[in-house]
């Protein structure tokens, strides 16, 4: 058989497997929706090791956990669900993990891991039940139109402040950085010619401007550190590491022994743990999958998103994955998702595309680990102005509507929480409702959901 042939008959399969041609879309868009996503993401592959070593955990056994986990989980996302979702242990839940769970409760960091595959096996069974879809199909318009655009501008803001363009003030909380650091220069000249590569509609416009930053981040040095941005490996470009020896140190050391042992105080603190763990992850899951499904178009005419129930099993199974392997809840990455969505990925080949990426990393992982932050940040600021779009279809004039879709939307950035942007949204729901004489429209799953979240809400004031 020819290349040619061959290569025909690969894209006949890709074409049936992903739906490519029914979702206006095809192979080299989604590997190039795959990448740029993968790109965004990679940083997740350094970072969770640095956070979860703080606890006595092995970095390279975590390196190899996080790395794995991802590449699982993405997978089976883009095999399972068809959507073009990436998943990777969650950023915020690893500082959970290693400074609450385990620097105040006092737990090993084997107990800790045995919490989250808990709070795993609990989102899996919601799935099973269909819980989670009818939580997702019963979230108010309102606040499903303002997730989108909130989760946009907590991107947006993580973008400009790891690139230094906005900085923490003691006075004004934050304030413009340094705008002569050539950090900051290369960041916003990264910003310009995405966008305008964006405007113009050059295909891989998000991707040009993070290698263009990249290559340039060489030749610039930081003022602070007198290095270059973006570091060159200094042992070379490929990393070879036995899989077994590597991961040997945290693959299945979770432990739930004397976890539920002492005090009712300390008890009632580790339910705390797993109930947060779950929460998290199951309405950041949740925020993610309504936000960045209503911008790419996947909610239906009823709206409902088909398939919800089995992306979220994908991140709860991928939670229990994690656990087993060694690193703290897998969820669904919605910044850097929203990324290759906005490139054109719209099946499960662009997932399926980052979770390959992510086992190559674990050969190639210095040559990923060179992409610097302000290198990234073009990218998260243009998806942030992608996301905003779904405001035009809330109705402002209503406050009731206008008033959780407020909250939902503001409360994500200014917590920097997607799951405290949805908790305040429906609680706000639900007060507006009552309050605007609508107390018959709140359907019973927001009644239950108004409830349990006040609950947590209740829990976290007093038992933190």
């Amino acid at each position: 058989m020819s290349t040619e042939a061959t290569k025909l008959k690969q894209e006949s399969f890709l074409q049936r497997k992903f739906k490519l041609k029914e979702n206006n879309t095809n192979v080299r868009t989604e590997l190039l929706a795959g990448l740029t996503t993968f790109l965004t993401c990679v940083y997740i592959i350094a970072v969770n090791p640095a956070i979860l070593s703080t606890t006595g955990m092995d970095v390279k056994a975590v390196f190899w956990a996080t790395a794995i986990s991802a590449g699982f989980a993405c997978i089976l996302m883009g095999l399972l669900t068809n959507f073009p979702f990436a998943l990777a242990p969650a950023m915020g839940l690893n500082a959970y993990f290693a400074f609450y769970v385990v620097g105040v409760l006092g737990l090993s960091w084997q107990n800790a891991l045995g919490c989250v595959a808990i709070s795993g096996v609990t989102f899996t069974i919601l799935s099973f039940l269909k819980v989670q879809q009818k939580i997702v199909d019963a979230i108010p318009e309102c606040i499903k139109n303002s997730i989108g655009p909130g989760i946009g501008f907590f991107i947006a803001f993580t973008g400009l402040s790891q690139a230094g363009v906005i900085i923490s003030s003691p006075d004004t909380l934050i304030q413009m950085g340094n705008l002569s650091n050539p950090g900051v220069i290369l960041a916003l000249l990264g910003i310009a010619i995405t966008a305008v590569l964006v405007i113009k509609r050059v295909k891989g416009g998000m991707l040009m401007g993070i290698l263009l930053v990249t290559v340039l981040g060489i030749f610039v040095k930081d003022p602070v550190t007198g290095l270059s941005y973006t570091q060159w490996p200094t042992g070379g470009l490929l990393a070879f590491d036995n899989p077994i020896t590597a991961l040997s140190p945290t693959f299945g050391q979770l432990s739930i022994k004397g976890m539920f042992s002492g005090p009712a105080v300390a008890v009632i603190g580790v339910v705390f743990a797993i109930f947060s763990f779950l929460f998290v992850d199951l309405f950041d899951s949740i925020g993610v999958l309504l936000g960045v499904s209503t911008k790419a178009g996947f909610i239906d005419e009823n709206g409902e998103l088909p398939n919800a129930g089995k992306a979220l099993f994908v991140s709860a199974f991928g939670a229990i994955v994690g656990a087993i392997l060694g690193t703290n809840t897998v969820t669904i990455f919605g910044a850097e998702s929203t990324t290759g969505i906005a490139e054109g990925g719209r099946t499960g080949l662009t997932a399926v595309t980052v979770g390959i990426l992510f086992f190559l990393a674990l050969v190639l992982s210095p040559l990923f680990l060179m992409i610097p932050p302000i290198a990234t940040a073009s990218a998260l600021v243009m998806v942030g102005v992608f996301m905003l779009e779904p405001l035009k279809d809330i109705e402002l004039g209503d406050l009731s509507s206008a008033f959780p879709a407020f909250l939902s939307s503001a409360m994500m950035p200014f917590t920097s929480s997607i799951d405290k942007g949805i908790l305040f949204g429906i609680l706000g729901y639900t007060l507006a409702m009552v309050s605007a004489g609508k107390k018959k429209e709140i359907t019973k799953t927001v009644w239950i959901l108004t409830g349990v979240l006040l609950v947590y809400l209740l829990l976290e004031i007093f038992i933190k």
